[in-house]
């Protein structure tokens, strides 16, 4: 029995790197009226503070005073619809990036 249970304490701790890697996603967000200065930081501070976000990068504003926001989070704790309902609080409304067109 003690035999069984070491082992499975060995494999769960081997096993657990691969579960903490199974639940990161990435994500792009179009993000509008974030034309100013200190819209992008604005934008990146607040989708940073979401529960579940390990990064963010925020381009440059574009002529539509549109910024493109890349984050990467764990699919376990949060979902690209909390982002955009923080950016929007933030008055940023925000969709999911389509692919461009080639």
């Amino acid at each position: 029995m003690k035999t069984q249970i070491g082992i499975f304490a060995v494999l769960g701790m081997l096993l657990t790197p691969f579960a903490a890697q199974a639940g990161q996603a990435t994500v792009v967000l179009d993000v509008h009226h974030a034309g100013c200065v200190l819209c992008g930081p604005i934008v990146k501070s607040t989708l940073a503070h979401v529960k579940g976000v390990t990064s963010v990068s925020v381009s440059q504003a574009d002529g539509n005073a549109d910024v493109m926001a890349t984050v990467s989070y764990d699919n376990a704790q949060t979902s690209p619809a909390a982002m955009i309902k923080a950016t929007t609080g933030q008055g940023y409304p925000a969709e999911i990036s389509k692919p461009a067109k080639s």
